[in-house]
């Protein structure tokens, strides 16, 4: 008992360590936003960064560029050929160079940047199989792999009308070819080819389809998913992590601090006079009040640690890596901005919060380290209220020779 107050922790809570994400550097988010919702529908993913985009077509650009070498190396295609494609690539790469780096991309919607990409692409090779009819090997397979660069995000009826676009352009080529050379055999192999593109690439187009869609839903599965683990980890009224997401990041930072000799601090805060809150504003008033305070709290909350409710009016901010006196001035500043927020209502007096603050001593239990805590918090109860009282920690050995010692600051 701990200034008659019931022990905290009952031989059935536990600490589900395997059960909680530690994802400690998104404690400073006061509520969870709505907005995430809108992330289920598919196509709300993140823009991917220009390298990633300059990447993805480089590597299609250079498979090209290689197989056309090839080409050239073995006396296939003449040299003014692979110039015309150089030329090409220049000139898509400074089109696509001024798009991403002048802020239009933000502009564009990433399948229209997606439909681009492919369509240039296709063109150039359609271009590059008018000069060099011998290319038309080369065509086939590497529309395929046009096709499935944008197929995920560029939508099927899309694609179908570029697939017909593409074909009504080959078979331009190839009327084009017969008109100039009046070659009978290169007339029926390139038609050979169409009819083989004319069949496959459609039906490619189609089945992607099918893919396409598991693939939104396994989007959208995985996005709800993410935030089922987001929601259990938040407590439903003030939206700051919850008691047990901040248990089991207590005991996975003690574990941490024990393998490693790296300080831990705890600190537990408890608001003053909340039963005469709820007394003045009822309980949805009193309601507000916890999540104005957590708003407020989380706001002199450093990046990194873990601020969440553990019941009531009482919060535990963990401090990883951190000594007692970061940890002191981290809780006084918490502590000064609630005492001057500017509260509205019909509250009567201010809101403060009481707040013991200490540092793990290696190899004690969580129950040592919380009650210590949890002693200084109620230390600064009894000693006025609106207060941070630091418990020094003392070393296991000397826990029989001595009484720990308490501050207060205020």
């Amino acid at each position: 008992m701990l200034f008659g107050r019931k022990n905290p922790f009952s031989a059935t809570d536990a600490f589900p360590l395997s059960d909680a994400v530690m994802e400690f550097d998104d404690s400073s988010s006061a509520m969870v936003r709505p907005a995430r919702r809108a992330l289920d529908s598919f196509g709300a993913r993140p823009q991917p960064s220009s390298r990633q985009e300059w990447l993805a077509t480089g590597a299609l650009i250079s498979l090209y560029t290689l197989a056309l070498v090839v080409f050239w190396s073995l006396g296939m295609v003449d040299a003014e050929t692979v110039g015309v494609l150089a030329a090409m690539i220049a000139a898509g790469c400074a089109v696509f160079w001024v798009v991403l780096y002048s802020g239009a991309v933000q502009k564009i919607r990433q399948r229209t940047l997606k439909l681009a990409i492919v369509t240039t692409a296709l063109a150039c090779m359609l271009g590059i199989f008018y000069l060099a009819p011998v290319t038309q090997i080369l065509l086939t397979p590497f529309a395929f792999v046009a096709v499935s660069y944008g197929i995920f995000t560029v939508p099927r009826r899309t694609c179908l009308v570029l697939a017909t676009g593409v074909l009504l352009a080959y078979a331009l080529i190839v009327w084009l070819h017969y008109a100039q050379q009046q070659n009978d055999a290169l007339l029926r192999l390139e038609l050979m080819h169409l009819l083989a593109l004319l069949v496959s690439l459609p039906a490619f187009i189609v089945l992607m389809g099918k893919v396409q869609r598991l693939y939104r839903s396994l989007y959208r599965a995985s996005r709800k998913i993410k935030n089922i683990q987001e929601d259990a980890q938040r407590d439903p009224l003030v939206g700051c992590f919850n008691r047990r997401y901040v248990l089991a990041a207590l005991e996975e930072q003690k574990q941490l601090a024990d393998e490693s000799g790296i300080p831990l601090c705890l600190a537990v805060l408890d608001l003053d006079h909340f039963k005469r809150i709820n007394d003045e504003l009822g309980h949805l008033g009193g309601d507000e009040v916890l999540r104005t305070f957590a708003r407020v709290a989380q706001q002199g909350v450093r990046g990194g640690d873990v601020f969440g409710r553990y019941g009531g009016e009482e919060f535990l901010l963990i401090f990883p890596g951190t000594s007692l006196l970061p940890a002191l001035n981290t809780c006084e500043r918490i502590r000064a901005q609630v005492e001057t927020y500017a509260w509205t209502g019909l509250l009567k007096g201010r809101v403060t919060v009481s707040m013991g603050v200490t540092q793990y001593v290696l190899g004690e239990s969580v129950l040592e380290f919380f009650s210590r805590a949890d002693t200084a918090m109620y230390m600064a109860k009894e000693g006025g209220r609106n207060q941070v009282v630091v418990e020094e920690p003392i070393s296991k050995d000397d826990s029989q020779l001595s009484e720990p010692s308490a501050h207060a600051f205020l």
